[in-house]
């Protein structure tokens, strides 16, 4: 049985979110689509909803993603945000959670976490709009990350935090990502990517490697911009290529 540490979670955030909570549910399909639908439904408050079991896991893309109770840890925040730019939010949560784990961890863009290639975490963001048509908006952050050796074979080779440092389990990786997680938050609300870029620059597990995108074009990555875009240098010259656009993988060697 897990021990969650629910309390020292909210003891560390709640000072810094008024009126934050957290809930651990045994089961749920999806932790990113039950706090969606809460924001849907008009219920903006900020919580933490740790999934022991998803039913229904997505990651980016519509990718499923499957967690078994102690094997991963799949958690989702939402709180309201309102930065002065959207760009960039999933490289700034990705290196708020790569600094909390483990210092071997680096960042494939747009959200995934690698350490030597394999990948040890995922990370989901969506967003819902306020009735009123503020500034502001729910943010849906969903965080998974291999515990425990995932089973079966996957698209990336795999690696789980157990492998880096033995006996940590989920609870224990918790209660590291939640707090800085919220305060790197508040920090790109208040200034967008740019705190981040050299801190994602230090883990960027694509720089100057060959890289080929989702629509077959082939070049090396160069690191991001100001606004978290990918630096492609192609035959065409240099591109900086957005999440929305496509899916980049180290090409083949």
């Amino acid at each position: 049985m897990i021990r969650w540490p629910a309390e020292a979670v909210w003891e560390a955030v709640a000072p810094l979110l008024p009126g934050f909570t957290v809930e651990v549910l045994p089961e749920i399909d999806s932790s990113n689509t039950e706090l969606m639908r809460r924001a849907r439904a008009g219920r903006n408050e900020p919580v933490l909803l740790v999934a022991e079991r998803q039913t229904a896991g997505r990651g980016r893309l519509g990718r499923a993603w499957h967690g078994e109770p102690g094997d991963s840890l799949t958690f989702s925040l939402g709180l309201p945000l309102a930065p002065p730019d959207w760009a960039g939010l999933s490289l700034a949560v990705g290196v708020s959670v790569a600094e909390s784990l483990h210092p071997r961890t680096r960042l494939k863009w747009p959200n995934d976490l690698w350490v030597d290639d394999r990948k040890l975490a995922g990370i989901l963001i969506e967003t819902a709009s306020f009735g009123g048509g503020g500034p502001a908006r729910q943010a849906v952050i969903g965080i998974g990350v291999n515990i425990a050796p995932p089973l079966g074979s996957l698209s990336t080779p795999a690696i789980s935090l157990q492998e880096l440092e033995a006996g940590l389990d989920a609870g224990a990786a918790l209660l590291r990502i939640a707090e800085p997680l919220v305060r790197n938050l508040q920090l790109f609300e208040q200034h967008g990517f740019a705190p981040f870029q050299a801190r994602f620059q230090a883990r960027d597990a694509l720089r100057d490697r060959a890289v080929t995108l989702s629509d077959g074009t082939a070049g090396t990555a160069h690191g991001v911009t100001e606004d978290g875009s990918l630096l492609v240098h192609t035959a065409a010259g240099m591109q900086a290529i957005s999440s929305s656009e496509v899916s980049v993988r180290p090409a083949s060697s």
